[in-house]
């Protein structure tokens, strides 16, 4: 009696009922290869694949929602003005974007990813760092090549050949960059001098977008869109160096990086009744500054991370979405998503599933209209 007592104890935690998740929960089911290969419908399962497979399902879901999202829609929902329910004013109230990322991103062929966005005008603002500036203005006077992340670094120094992970940069590409630059710089220093210009680190990368004209550039692109490009990390990396070799040579030269703080969180708060949306690869600077920004306006209602960095050394980097949810960056109510993966990998796959068929449908339709 007593072991078939203890039989059933084991059997009642062994064979506990289940909740019912039938209509609560999606099913786990990947992409079935014997149906050929659609790459839609496999990014499509993705969702519903499990681990990090579905939180990049989810960050396509959010993503297109933000480029979906439109004021007017509220608007007729609501019962609002007719010239709420206008089509011009739906299309110049849509979601405002956040576009935020580090200065890898922009040394990787992500570089030519981000100039399609900011091309055809898909986000609204740019938040990134000092790396991020200087790489894509090199790439348009030298090439940036492939290399392994176990090449010794004293050989490569040696050589002259500065490594970035995988990748190579000759250091004669710095020595281009400052033979290009310093020229403006110059120019710039007059103009603040004559004309009583104050320069600001998002003034000084529209001058550089323009200067640069070319159409590789998705510096060039922001400048031609008025599209901002914020920095607050400004001389962190070879700009910093041009911009002190400067100093030393023709100094008076002033950059106030306050005046951009403020246009930062201003872009936020100006986004009024619109709905704002972060997508973010890596962290650091820009990371903070677009959710601080957002901060100001209670929050943002959609957020998308890509980073590898985890939360438990306290890090904002690694810092989830429901960690700015308790700051007030992201409102309680968003739409977010973390994506634990190298940007390299994931980001492409998102701007194929999201902006890109839009723009390709957008562009249809213009077409036939």
């Amino acid at each position: 009696m007593e072991g078939d007592s203890m039989m059933a104890s084991v059997c009642a935690v062994l064979f506990k009922e289940s909740e019912n998740l039938e209509g609560k929960r999606r099913k786990i089911k990947g992409y079935d290869f014997n149906q050929g290969v659609n790459f839609l419908e496999l990014i499509n399962s993705l969702s519903c694949t499990g681990f990090q497979a579905t939180n990049l399902g989810d960050a396509i879901e959010i993503v297109n929602e933000m480029l979906e999202w439109k004021l007017a829609d509220e608007a007729i929902a609501n019962d609002c003005s007719e010239e709420e329910k206008n089509p011009k004013f739906r299309e110049s109230t849509r979601c405002k974007i956040f576009l935020g990322f580090t200065s890898n991103i922009i040394s990787s062929g992500l570089r030519e990813t981000v100039r399609y966005l900011v091309e055809h005008r898909m986000v609204d603002v740019i938040v990134t760092t000092g790396g991020g500036i200087e790489e894509d203005l090199i790439k348009c006077l030298a090439p940036t090549f492939q290399g392994e992340f176990s090449l010794p670094g004293a050989e490569l120094r040696e050589k002259g050949w500065n490594r970035i992970g995988n990748l190579l940069v000759p250091n004669d590409n710095y020595c281009k960059f400052d033979d290009w630059i310093t020229p403006i710089l110059d120019k710039m220093l007059e103009e603040q001098n004559s004309q009583n210009i104050l320069w600001t680190p998002s003034k000084t990368i529209a001058r550089l977008g323009r200067e640069i004209n070319d159409e590789t550039s998705y510096l060039y692109w922001a400048s031609k869109n008025n599209i901002p490009v914020y920095c607050p990390s400004f001389t962190d990396g070879s700009l910093g160096d041009m911009l002190s070799i400067h100093l030393c040579h023709n100094p008076g030269l002033i950059i106030d990086i306050m005046q951009d703080v403020d246009g930062m969180n201003l872009e936020a708060v100006r986004a009024g009744p619109r709905k704002t949306g972060m997508i973010i690869l890596g962290g650091g600077a820009a990371k903070h500054h677009i959710c601080n920004a957002n901060l100001m306006r209670g929050g943002a209602d959609y957020a998308v991370f890509i980073n590898t960095a985890q939360e438990f050394d306290g890090s904002d980097s690694g810092a989830s979405p429901d960690e700015a949810v308790s700051w007030g960056k992201i409102r309680a109510t968003a739409k977010t998503v973390k994506v634990h993966c190298d940007a390299t990998i994931a980001f492409p796959l998102v701007v194929a599933a999201t902006f890109a068929p839009k723009r390709e449908r957008e562009r249809k339709m213009s077409e036939h209209a």
